[in-house]
This record gives C-alpha cells, structure tokens and sequence, in this order.
C-alpha cells in the first residue's frame, strides 16, 4: 500500500456527519451498507426493493440521502445509491483534475463489479448525470437505459451564480468565510436552484447538507469537483463551464442506450428549451418535464419516481 494510500484510508468522516446521516436514514425504506470497490477503498451504499436494477448516482456536495425522498417512491426495481468517493460516507480516492473524468469511469466500473451487476439503467442527477453520461459513452455494454435529471456541463446550459462564485479564485475562500454552511445558507443555495420551498419541506436534508458542507473531506471533494467542472473565469464565461469538462454535441450523438432526460420547469441551468435541444442531439431519447427546479423528487416525489419506474422497467 502506497503512502497516499495509508493517509486515505484513516481518513473519517465528521462525528457530525454521520450522526445527520443516522436521523435521515432513521425511519427509511431502504438499507444501509458498506461495500469495498478496489483495492480498500469502502463505498456507502443505500439499496432497496427488488426488480430491475437501477444506479443512482447524487450530485455535487450531497450524497445518496439527498435521494431518500425518491429512493421511499421507488417500486417495482432494485434500486441502489451509492454515496460518491468522499461525500456521504464513502472513502475519498485521489480525483486527479487532469484525470478527473477517466478516474470517475474507473470508479464507477469498480462499483457495478462489486454489486455483480454486468448491466444497470443509471440515472445521475447533477454532476452524477455527468459522471452517468461519462460511463455510459466508455461502456455502452453495461449501461441498458440512462436518465439524465438536470446534468450541467451539456451545450448550451449555464452555471449557475453559486457554483460561478465558488470556482472564482479567491472568491469562493472568502464566501466560505463569510458564509460558513448554515440551515440558513443552504435554503438561500436551494432558492438559486429553484427549489427553496421544496428543500424547507426537508429539515433532515437540510441538517445533512449543512453536516456535509462542514465535514472537510466532503467539502474537499465538492470544491475539487467544482472547479473541474466550472471555470476559474466563470463571472466572465457565457456559460460558466470549462471547455474540457463540457460534454459536446458529437459525444451526446454517440449515446447508444434509450435515454430520458428529466428537467425541472426551474431548472436554473436553462429553460426547457435548453432541455429539447440536448434531448434532439441524443439518438434515442425523450424529454420529461417536471414541476420545481433542479431536485424535483423534493417538491414531487412520487410524480419522479414514476417516471422513473416508467421509464427503466
């Protein structure tokens, strides 16, 4: 075992963090495990029911418990939340930025392997729909259907305001200075993404936001996240995505599995007409438009995890 690789793994999570997690699991249809994906590096797991098998990959600084209002709809499908590397409860693993997007396919191979699955629908919502359409153009073998649900980084969508301040050098230290991750800041986060009522309806999600904006390896991997994804001249850039970490036109054509693309009336990375012209560039796909902004399952939960079920069965 390398030297990095001994300083990882005694590595924890927040006291703090883990307690959040144990309340908002507390009562859930779902259960709770651990997993090894390569050599020692441990995955946190949500799973639930049985049926077809169904990847569901959270976005940046959440976890799977920011999915456990969708997760409680799903009927009818096996369906499994990992918690990405470093947020949640998952061991962090070295995310090199110039390798970023070959490492989170690497990763994300390791873990279909470890649940023995030779083929999944995924769905990835934020930058996990990143992380899903990554995987899904390297192994179209393993990937039967995608649901995108709101994936930034994709022509013609825009970052929005928070992400644009936080990949600003030296603006995003001094926000997180100014702004330490409170109840407070996270709904004032959620109004810019469309779903500041939606999110209030969920005091343990917001307690578990706030648990991992303060946990240093989560926040680590979010920020690192961030500025691979955002452009360090965000403020000045139209879209506010860097040029490499956008997924371009001739990639959304080389998507070979049923596609459905899921996006919020809200969604603050663009209007539904952003939505149509990505969804007309992916061969086989259709477009699901729903209420509230760029986490729907909050305000409509059984509403998106029908369409889901819909679409994946």
């Amino acid at each position: 075992m390398s030297t990095w690789q001994q300083a990882r793994t005694q590595q924890t999570h927040s006291v703090e963090l883990r307690q959040a997690y144990e309340r908002v699991l507390a009562g859930a249809s779902v259960r709770s495990r651990h997993l090894e994906v390569g050599a020692g590096n441990r995955v946190h797991l949500l799973e639930k029911g049985a049926g077809p098998p169904v990847v569901l990959i959270h976005g940046t600084g959440s976890s799977a418990g920011f999915l456990l209002p969708l997760l409680n709809e799903l009927h009818g499908v096996h369906a499994m939340a990992p918690d990405r590397p470093g947020q949640g409860l998952s061991d962090p693993i070295d995310l090199p930025r110039d390798r970023y997007r070959e490492t989170a396919v690497t990763w994300l191979d390791g873990l279909l392997d470890a649940l023995e699955l030779d083929a999944t629908a995924l769905l990835g919502h934020s930058a996990g729909g990143v992380w899903a359409l990554w995987y899904a153009l390297a192994h179209p073998d393993r990937v039967k259907r995608l649901v995108l649900l709101g994936p930034p980084a994709l022509p013609k969508t825009r970052c929005p305001l928070p992400y644009r301040l936080i990949a600003t050098p030296g603006v995003g230290e001094l926000l997180s200075r100014l702004a330490p991750p409170s109840p407070k800041s996270m709904l004032r986060f959620a109004s810019f993404m469309g779903e500041k009522t939606t999110l209030a309806r969920h005091p343990d999600l917001v307690d578990l936001m706030v648990a991992a904006g303060r946990d240093p390896i989560a926040a680590s991997g979010a920020r690192t996240e961030v500025r691979v994804l955002v452009s360090p001249f965000a403020l000045l850039s139209p879209s506010g995505f860097r040029r490499r970490s956008r997924v371009r036109p001739d990639e959304l054509r080389q998507v070979a599995m049923p596609t459905m693309v899921v996006w919020g009336e809200q969604e603050p990375l663009g209007s539904v007409s952003v939505a149509q012209a990505v969804t007309e560039l992916i061969p086989h796909a259709r477009l699901e438009v729903l209420p509230n902004g760029h986490a729907p399952w909050l305000g409509q939960p059984a509403q998106t995890a029908a369409t889901v079920v819909d679409f994946v069965r």
